[in-house]
């Protein structure tokens, strides 16, 4: 049976620092705070984390409830907002999922808000390659439980998961199924694991490791 392949989105998919920068600035000036514009690079040192610890981190001046409320604010409108314009695709990210979704069943996982995966397959037309997407705000449950969750509920006996950051690694190890380190990301792994230095080299990395378990 064919492994299932999961996708992590940030700094895996897509790189959409920028356009989120763009729209939570404008957000939280609407709100009415008087907070410093937010960079590319504010948006990229949080990327990963989850909705609730980006808030902590970058609102950690208002109380609780607060910070809650202008996170799910800024949440809603960033959806909109990368509906509408999208964000930076990865180099023939289209072209290598089509040819990966002829030969694995594919799926995304992440710790994003609800809306946000949605919201990038909508502006681009990438429906159609995913079976199934799960998130952090969808259920407020960590990454290692949502790619078991995700995994299961599939009937996946194998899967990969596809992410660049520690934390993305440390996940796919708890959830028990094998990794594979996006290079050209937002981070590095401590182990050493399998890794592409550009998305479209994904598909012969999976043949290369296919083709090595049926040997053993």
């Amino acid at each position: 049976m064919k492994p299932g392949i999961i996708f992590d989105m940030d700094g895996t998919l897509w790189d959409s620092a920028a356009p989120v920068a763009r729209s939570w600035t404008e957000t939280i000036k609407r709100e009415g705070y008087d907070g410093p514009v937010l960079s590319e690079a504010d948006i990229m040192r949080v990327m990963g984390m989850t909705m609730e610890a980006i808030a902590d981190k970058l609102f950690a001046p208002l109380e609780k409830a607060e910070r809650t409320r202008l996170m799910h604010v800024c949440g809603e409108e960033e959806n909109a907002y990368l509906e509408k314009h999208g964000g930076m695709l990865y180099p023939k990210l289209e072209e290598t999922l089509t040819v990966l979704s002829k030969q694995y069943p594919l799926y995304i996982v992440s710790n994003c808000q609800s809306g946000y995966i949605e919201a990038f397959l909508s502006h681009y037309g990438f429906g159609h390659f995913f079976s199934d997407i799960l998130c952090y705000g969808d259920n407020l449950k960590r990454k290692a439980e949502n790619i078991s969750i995700l995994a299961k509920r599939n009937g996946l006996e194998r899967a990969y998961y596809v992410g660049d950051i520690q934390a993305d690694y440390d996940a796919t190890v708890e959830a028990g199924y094998d990794f594979i380190h996006a290079g050209y990301g937002f981070g590095s792994i401590a182990s050493e694991v399998p890794f592409i230095k550009e998305f479209a080299e994904l598909p012969v990395l999976l043949e290369k490791l296919e083709r090595k378990r049926s040997d053993i």
